[in-house]
């Protein structure tokens, strides 16, 4: 099969385009014929380097941790896809960015999604989904989203959205009316926020949710004032100002929830720009460099 691979740790331009050995769906997986990729902050950490001493990746080793396609292998006891049908979803660490790759959580490709949104829906749903379970019951509460004009950020406006928060975003002003489709109120970050956030929320703000680990978590926490009502999934100082670092996880549980979000047209995943597979290095350049609006997918 044909895949994006990088033998060695370094710049964009370790990525190759080459013949790789398929992988096969074990016990409770499935494998897919891939029809595209997104391209993950995480997926370029990895690539260069940076996260190494944390998630050791064997070299050769291919980018990715979500995709959408065509499921072509069945692993034992997986009873809830057939050969055949369309789906998006999780894989390892790095492993989605090729022909074929093994998806352990999955879901149903809604009729409204294209096949470039379901790729763009996978990790961002999954880490976003995750932190709002650890804020618990969000109805009728408000929520500061740090970075919500991003990936992860959009898709908590929208799932936050759905479970009845009203929600404060934060981005550059070219995205907030990005934002405001979302459901979302938009403001700027950096210095000022709480004054910001108390003319938008002047009963105040019950929740925080960060994406972008700008190091504005101290804020965060002031703002809500309960440093257990803030998480992150970006900044690793979490622990020492009491708020919690959040990880994804590959939870076909909450992919079928999106799946239905999606189905009723209450979360849409937007897609930044697309990019054919040739064109690996300059998608993951053009990750790099941030400020994306919705995610980067890479099409096979």
């Amino acid at each position: 099969m044909r895949a994006a691979r990088f033998h060695q740790f370094g710049e964009p331009q370790v990525l190759t385009v080459e013949d790789a050995p398929e992988p096969h769906a074990g016990p409770g997986e499935i494998r897919i014929r891939v029809a595209a990729a997104s391209v993950n902050p995480i997926d370029w950490k990895l690539r260069a380097g940076h996260l190494e001493a944390v998630y050791p990746v064997p070299l050769p080793a291919i980018p990715g941790r979500d995709a959408s396609g065509t499921v072509d292998e069945v692993g034992e006891g997986v009873t809830d896809v057939q050969v055949g049908d369309t789906v998006w979803g999780l894989g390892g660490l790095a492993a989605t960015t090729a022909e074929l790759a093994v998806l352990t959580a999955w879901a149903p490709v809604p009729s409204t999604w294209s096949l470039e949104q379901a790729a763009a829906a996978g990790l961002a749903t999954a880490t976003a989904a995750g932190a709002l379970d650890a804020l618990g019951d969000l109805q009728g509460r408000t929520l500061l989203i740090e970075g919500a004009g991003g990936g992860v950020g959009s898709a908590g406006v929208e799932l936050a959205v759905a479970r009845g928060a009203t929600v404060i975003g934060t981005a550059s002003e070219r995205n907030h009316e990005f934002l405001r489709s979302l459901g979302a109120v938009p403001t700027t970050y950096g210095p000022g926020l709480a004054d910001r956030v108390a003319a938008l929320a002047p009963q105040g703000v019950d929740a925080a949710f960060d994406t972008a680990g700008s190091g504005s978590l101290a804020d965060l926490v002031a703002i809500v004032g309960d440093a257990a009502q803030v998480v992150t999934v970006a900044d690793y100082t979490a622990a020492s100002l009491g708020a919690r670092l959040v990880s994804a996880e590959n939870d076909s549980t909450r992919l079928r929830a999106a799946a239905e979000l999606g189905k009723n047209g209450a979360y849409t995943p937007r897609v930044e720009r697309t990019f054919p597979l040739a064109e690996v290095a300059d998608a993951h350049v053009y990750v790099q460099g941030g400020h994306t609006q919705g995610k980067v997918v890479v099409t096979l």
